[in-house]
């Protein structure tokens, strides 16, 4: 059974990692010290090689307890690379954190600080190099056949179909779907080779004589009403089991949970701006960086300036409009770049290929980009941030609110000059629906380091807009 499986390969994988870390030590010690390491009754200020390794009666368990507590011994079929290397960085950032508090406090103060430095840098390196030689010796082995888990969904659903989709992309993970129970479909029914073998009242015949490894709950909504009785059917046989909810129609993306004094709250979706320390970053980010972009901005400004000036009549900034954060209403910048226009002439639609309205310089400017550059100044006073969904008028807010899903959720946060769908490619005269799950997955998995590549991104794509006319 996999179950036990797992348990030896946990140990092996300990036994492991010790050697890793004992290794990296003393080979940092080896590299950093072994040409000067003298007998302490000889010299001043060098330990002897004793006192660094009789460390590793306390660094190597405390290593480990740290590897424990950040999720390093989990089943690696499902666990990405990046975050396994993230938590080898943080668990040996902390090692070495907590190393330095020790030696400090018991004033073993001639302890090399290069050669602990060393030792950290090969520790990660080596620990990382391991991991993936084990997850590649694991995967090979899989997609062969071997260490695979056996798996029972209850229920055909939509998540049933995305479930056995992604396990079909994912040979290497080691997953076997068995068969589906349901009392809805007729057994027989196939999706992508995985058969409905039964109605969910044929587990009370297959648990007992099964050598499954794992039960996937994936109910469609409306069978609900039987989640309680069917979790506590299968962990009654003490099989692992799994609820796979069926909620992408009401939740499209992943919820987050709240504990209220006990109560697990769900919420519908995980708005990281919400988070006030998080929204005084990304405010002071936006202050620093259109202060800045204005200023190395500013020759083209003066020169666009000029140049809608004495290319056609009426004003050199054009306010529009717009919707923003909460759903307020606020007067977004831009230079004209179409022929002065009555308020029902601008009601007619948005600008088409070869539109008589757009100047010359005008149809450079979209084309470029440039005539969004005003809204660094929206961006100063509040009303506007760098990167975020693109705001629109009014009208077309009241008319996508009711034909488009989750289309308000865009004003849980400011509007951009720059977005996550511009980048990829949605501007203009293009796809809504795609601009909105765009919006939605910037809005959701917002970091700061997402800002900065969305705008590293603008400089060398973002500019130039092939749907501006």
């Amino acid at each position: 059974m996999i179950k036990d499986n797992q348990k030896y390969f946990n140990r092996i994988h300990v036994f492991i990692d010790a050697m890793v870390v004992t290794g990296s030590y003393m080979l940092a010690w080896f590299i950093y010290l072994s040409g000067n390491v003298i007998p302490a009754s000889e010299g001043v200020g060098v330990l002897p090689m004793s006192v660094y390794f009789s460390l590793l009666y306390f660094i190597v368990p405390g290593y480990l307890l740290l590897y424990y507590l950040l999720s390093l011994y989990t089943s690696k079929r499902v666990t990405r690379r990046k975050y396994e290397f993230y938590n080898i960085i943080k668990a040996n950032t902390i090692g070495v954190a907590v190393l330095w508090v020790i030696f400090y406090n018991i004033r073993l103060e001639d302890l090399s600080r290069g050669m602990i430095f060393l030792f950290y840098v090969l520790n990660v390196v080596l620990e990382t190099l391991f991991r993936n030689l084990i997850r590649n010796m694991l995967r090979y082995f899989r997609k062969r056949g071997y260490n695979l888990k056996h798996i029972l969904l209850v229920g055909y659903s939509r998540a049933a179909e995305e479930y056995i989709n992604r396990i079909m992309a994912n040979p290497q993970w080691g997953y076997v779907v068995r068969g589906i129970l349901d009392d809805h479909v007729p057994a027989g029914t196939t999706y992508r080779g995985v058969k409905v073998l039964g109605t969910i009242e044929n587990l009370m015949v297959i648990l007992p004589m099964s050598d499954l490894d794992e039960i996937s709950v994936t109910l469609s909504l409306e069978d609900y009403v039987r989640l309680e009785e069917i979790v506590n059917l299968c962990e009654k046989s003490g099989i692992h089991t799994k609820f796979i909810p069926d909620y992408n129609s009401v939740i499209p993306s992943r919820p987050y949970m709240e504990d209220l004094m006990g109560l697990p709250v769900i919420n519908i979706r995980h708005v990281p701006l919400s988070n006030t320390l998080n929204m005084i970053v990304k405010r002071l980010m936006d202050i620093l960086v259109s202060t800045i972009g204005i200023l190395v901005a500013s020759p083209i400004l003066i020169l666009t300036v000029l140049a809608v000036k004495l290319s056609s009549k009426g004003p050199v900034i054009y306010k529009q409009e717009r919707i923003g954060l909460h759903g307020k209403n606020f007067m977004m910048y831009k230079f004209r770049s179409m022929m002065v226009q009555t308020k029902d002439e601008e009601k007619q639609g948005w600008t088409v290929k070869n539109d008589p309205r757009v100047t010359p310089v005008g149809k450079f400017i979209r084309k470029t980009s440039i005539d969004e550059l005003p809204q660094l100044f929206n961006v100063l006073r509040g009303e506007m941030s760098m990167v975020g969904p693109r705001p629109e008028r009014p009208q077309y807010v009241e008319k996508f609110r009711e034909e488009i899903p989750r289309y308000m959720v865009k004003h849980q946060v400011r509007p951009g000059i720059t977005g996550w769908a511009q980048i990829n490619g949605y501007r203009g005269d293009t796809s809504i629906r795609r601009r909105i799950e765009c919006d939605l997955y910037y809005i959701e998995n917002w970091t700061v380091g997402f800002d900065i590549k969305i705008m590293f991104l603008t400089i060398f794509k973002g500019f130039i807009n092939k749907n501006a006319y």
